[in-house]
Order: structure tokens, then C-alpha cells, then sequence
């Protein structure tokens, strides 16, 4: 893996097999995992959006992993008095081993990673939720046990920073993705380019139910995310076709599995009645969280992680699906 994590696309198919592997070594062993792949190390959580999620699985996994979590309120730090990002990364070399960062601008995150000693993880930004979506990768593996040509609908908002990731996410993944929104709402062109290596395929339609027809997974998202709160009312109008209930799952096959990142607006994106069915996997995606973001720790964070890849795989025989 790349020194830092600040989109999908520092991700290779190797890079992406590993984190898999090792996530699944890590869950299967979270209270004996043999190696504090942070021992001695300081890890900074650089935060200007509120989280929950993001937050505790961050500072849980750092301390699973034997290092110390420093929380940041950047509103707190000389950051938010108008020091730059450049020298802010500069003296943090200084001090910590590691930074998580969850913020805004995308370009901020990648203007401290270049000015960084240490890796730098974006844990959200207003373009990429990187973490995120690997997460969902996991867990889609998990329940079909593979990831390449698995059918994954994505439906409500595809233009923020959830539809941009999975975008990615299927070109790296073979995933054969359809995303479904208001044409004002549609995907990034740009993103949806595929090139005739890419395997699996991406498509958008405006019709929800045309989108979900033979999906495996259906995935939602808030349609309102933290800073567009004066676009509200506009936007619960233009997306109130896209709700994932009763009636969008009757027009997918049986058993289609229910995604979302949570937190979850129940009665807007999706309705009480979908999210807590048997077809919601909407908790096993939040819990693993906590072992991918420890799997990625791990692999830029100790230089002999393959060991544990290799060693561990022998003496547990364990599998994953196929990356």
C-alpha cells in the first residue's frame, strides 16, 4: 500500500486481498491477536466533523493494537486559528507516528498527506470515505463470499462521497454496479469511466427499481450530509422517489441484502420497516469498521505485517472469499 490512504485508488487488487485477509485474521482473533502492531506508537484523530462510528472504531482499534490515541479538535488546535496545513504536518512529524483525519476539503487532507513524515488516513472528506468503503467490501465478501460480478445498487444521492468511493470500489473490486438518483444528482462522469482492463461494470439510471431488479446488495446513504443543510427541504423532495422501502425491495429479487453507512435518517433514505429486516446487514457493516481500519493500521503502521498474514494463515487455515 501507498504510504497513505486518501482515496480507494491507493489501493492495488494485492493491497486490497491483504487488508481482506488480514481483517478476517483480526476479527476471528480480537482478543487474542498475537501482536501489538502499534506498540510505542502515538496515532492523532484530526477531527472537523462530528462522528461516532468513525471515532470509537479509530480509537478502539489504535488501543487493540497496543498504540496510544490522541484525539484533535481542529477547532481546537492552531489549525483553526490559521496556521498552515503544511506546518501543521511539519511539527506533528515531530510528535506522533500516524494522523486520522476527517474533515471537508478532500484537498486539505491530501495537502497534509504531502507534507507528512508519517501516513496519513482520510476518514472522511467532502469527496472520498475510503475506510468506508473497504469496510463494505469486507462485508460483502463475507456474505457472498467473493466480490468480482457481484450486483450492488446504489441508490439516492450519487454525487457525494459515498457514491464516488464505490464507484472506485467496483473498478478495483470487478463489482457490477448500478447507481440510481435524480439526473441533478448523478454520478461523476469522470469516475464512471471505465477502461477495457476494468472488470465488472457501472451504470446509472434514474429509475430506482430498474437499478435494483437483480441487485445482490442495495445501498443507501443520507441524502442531506453534514454541510448541506441549507439544501434540506430541496433535497427531500428531489430524493423522496429513491426511499429504500417495502415497495423498491419488492421490485428485487428475494433475499437482496440492505447496506448503509450509517447514521441512518430513518423515514427519509430508509424506512423502519427495511432497516431493521432480516435482509439488513446495515450492523454487520458498522462493527466492521473497527477490524478493516485495524487491518489498515496494521499494514502502514508495521513493516512486518505479512508475517502475520503468512504465520497466522498456517496455523488457523483461514479463507476469505476471492478479491
Amino acid at each position: 500500500m501507498h504510504k497513505d490512504l486518501l482515496t480507494v485508488e491507493d489501493v492495488t487488487n494485492e493491497d486490497l486481498a491483504n487488508i481482506l485477509k488480514l481483517a478476517e485474521m483480526i476479527k476471528q482473533r480480537r482478543s487474542d491477536w498475537p501482536r501489538d502492531s502499534l506498540k510505542g506508537k502515538t496515532i492523532a484523530l484530526i477531527f472537523s466533523k462530528s462522528s461516532t462510528r468513525t471515532r470509537v472504531s479509530f480509537e478502539v482499534g489504535i488501543r487493540e493494537l497496543g498504540g496510544n490515541c490522541l484525539f484533535l479538535d481542529s477547532n481546537d488546535m492552531q489549525l483553526g486559528r490559521g496556521e498552515t496545513i503544511a506546518d501543521t504536518a511539519l511539527v506533528l512529524g515531530r510528535y506522533i507516528h500516524g494522523v486520522v483525519i476527517r474533515t471537508y476539503s478532500h484537498e486539505d487532507v491530501v495537502e497534509f498527506a504531502k507534507n507528512a513524515r508519517f501516513p496519513v488516513i482520510n476518514a472522511l472528506t467532502d469527496l472520498f470515505h475510503p475506510c468506508q468503503i473497504l469496510t463494505d467490501l469486507f462485508t460483502i465478501c463475507e456474505f457472498s463470499g467473493k466480490l468480482e460480478n457481484v450486483k450492488v445498487a446504489y441508490v439516492g444521492d450519487c454525487a457525494s462521497n459515498m457514491a464516488n468511493s464505490i464507484i472506485l470500489a467496483a473498478k478495483l473490486a470487478g463489482l457490477n454496479l448500478k447507481l440510481s438518483s435524480p439526473e441533478k444528482y448523478a454520478p461523476n462522469k469522470t469516475l464512471m469511466e471505465v477502461n477495457d482492463g476494468t472488470k465488472g461494470s457501472i451504470f446509472w439510471t434514474p429509475d430506482p427499481e430498474k437499478a435494483v431488479a437483480d441487485a445482490d446488495y442495495i445501498y443507501t446513504d443520507v441524502w442531506v450530509s453534514m454541510g448541506m443543510e441549507d439544501e434540506k427541504k430541496e433535497r427531500l423532495k428531489a430524493f423522496k422517489p429513491y426511499q429504500v422501502n417495502a415497495e423498491l425491495l419488492n421490485a428485487a429479487q428475494a433475499g437482496v441484502k440492505i447496506m448503509h453507512c450509517l447514521p441512518a435518517h430513518r423515514g427519509e433514505e430508509i424506512t423502519d420497516e427495511v432497516m431493521d429486516s432480516k435482509n439488513s446487514i446495515v450492523f454487520d457493516q458498522a462493527e466492521n469498521r473497527l477490524h478493516v481500519q485495524k487491518a489498515i493500521l496494521t499494514m502502514l503502521q508495521d513493516e512486518n505485517w505479512h508475517e502475520l498474514v503468512d504465520i497466522d494463515s498456517k496455523q488457523n487455515n483461514v479463507e476469505v472469499g476471492n478479491a
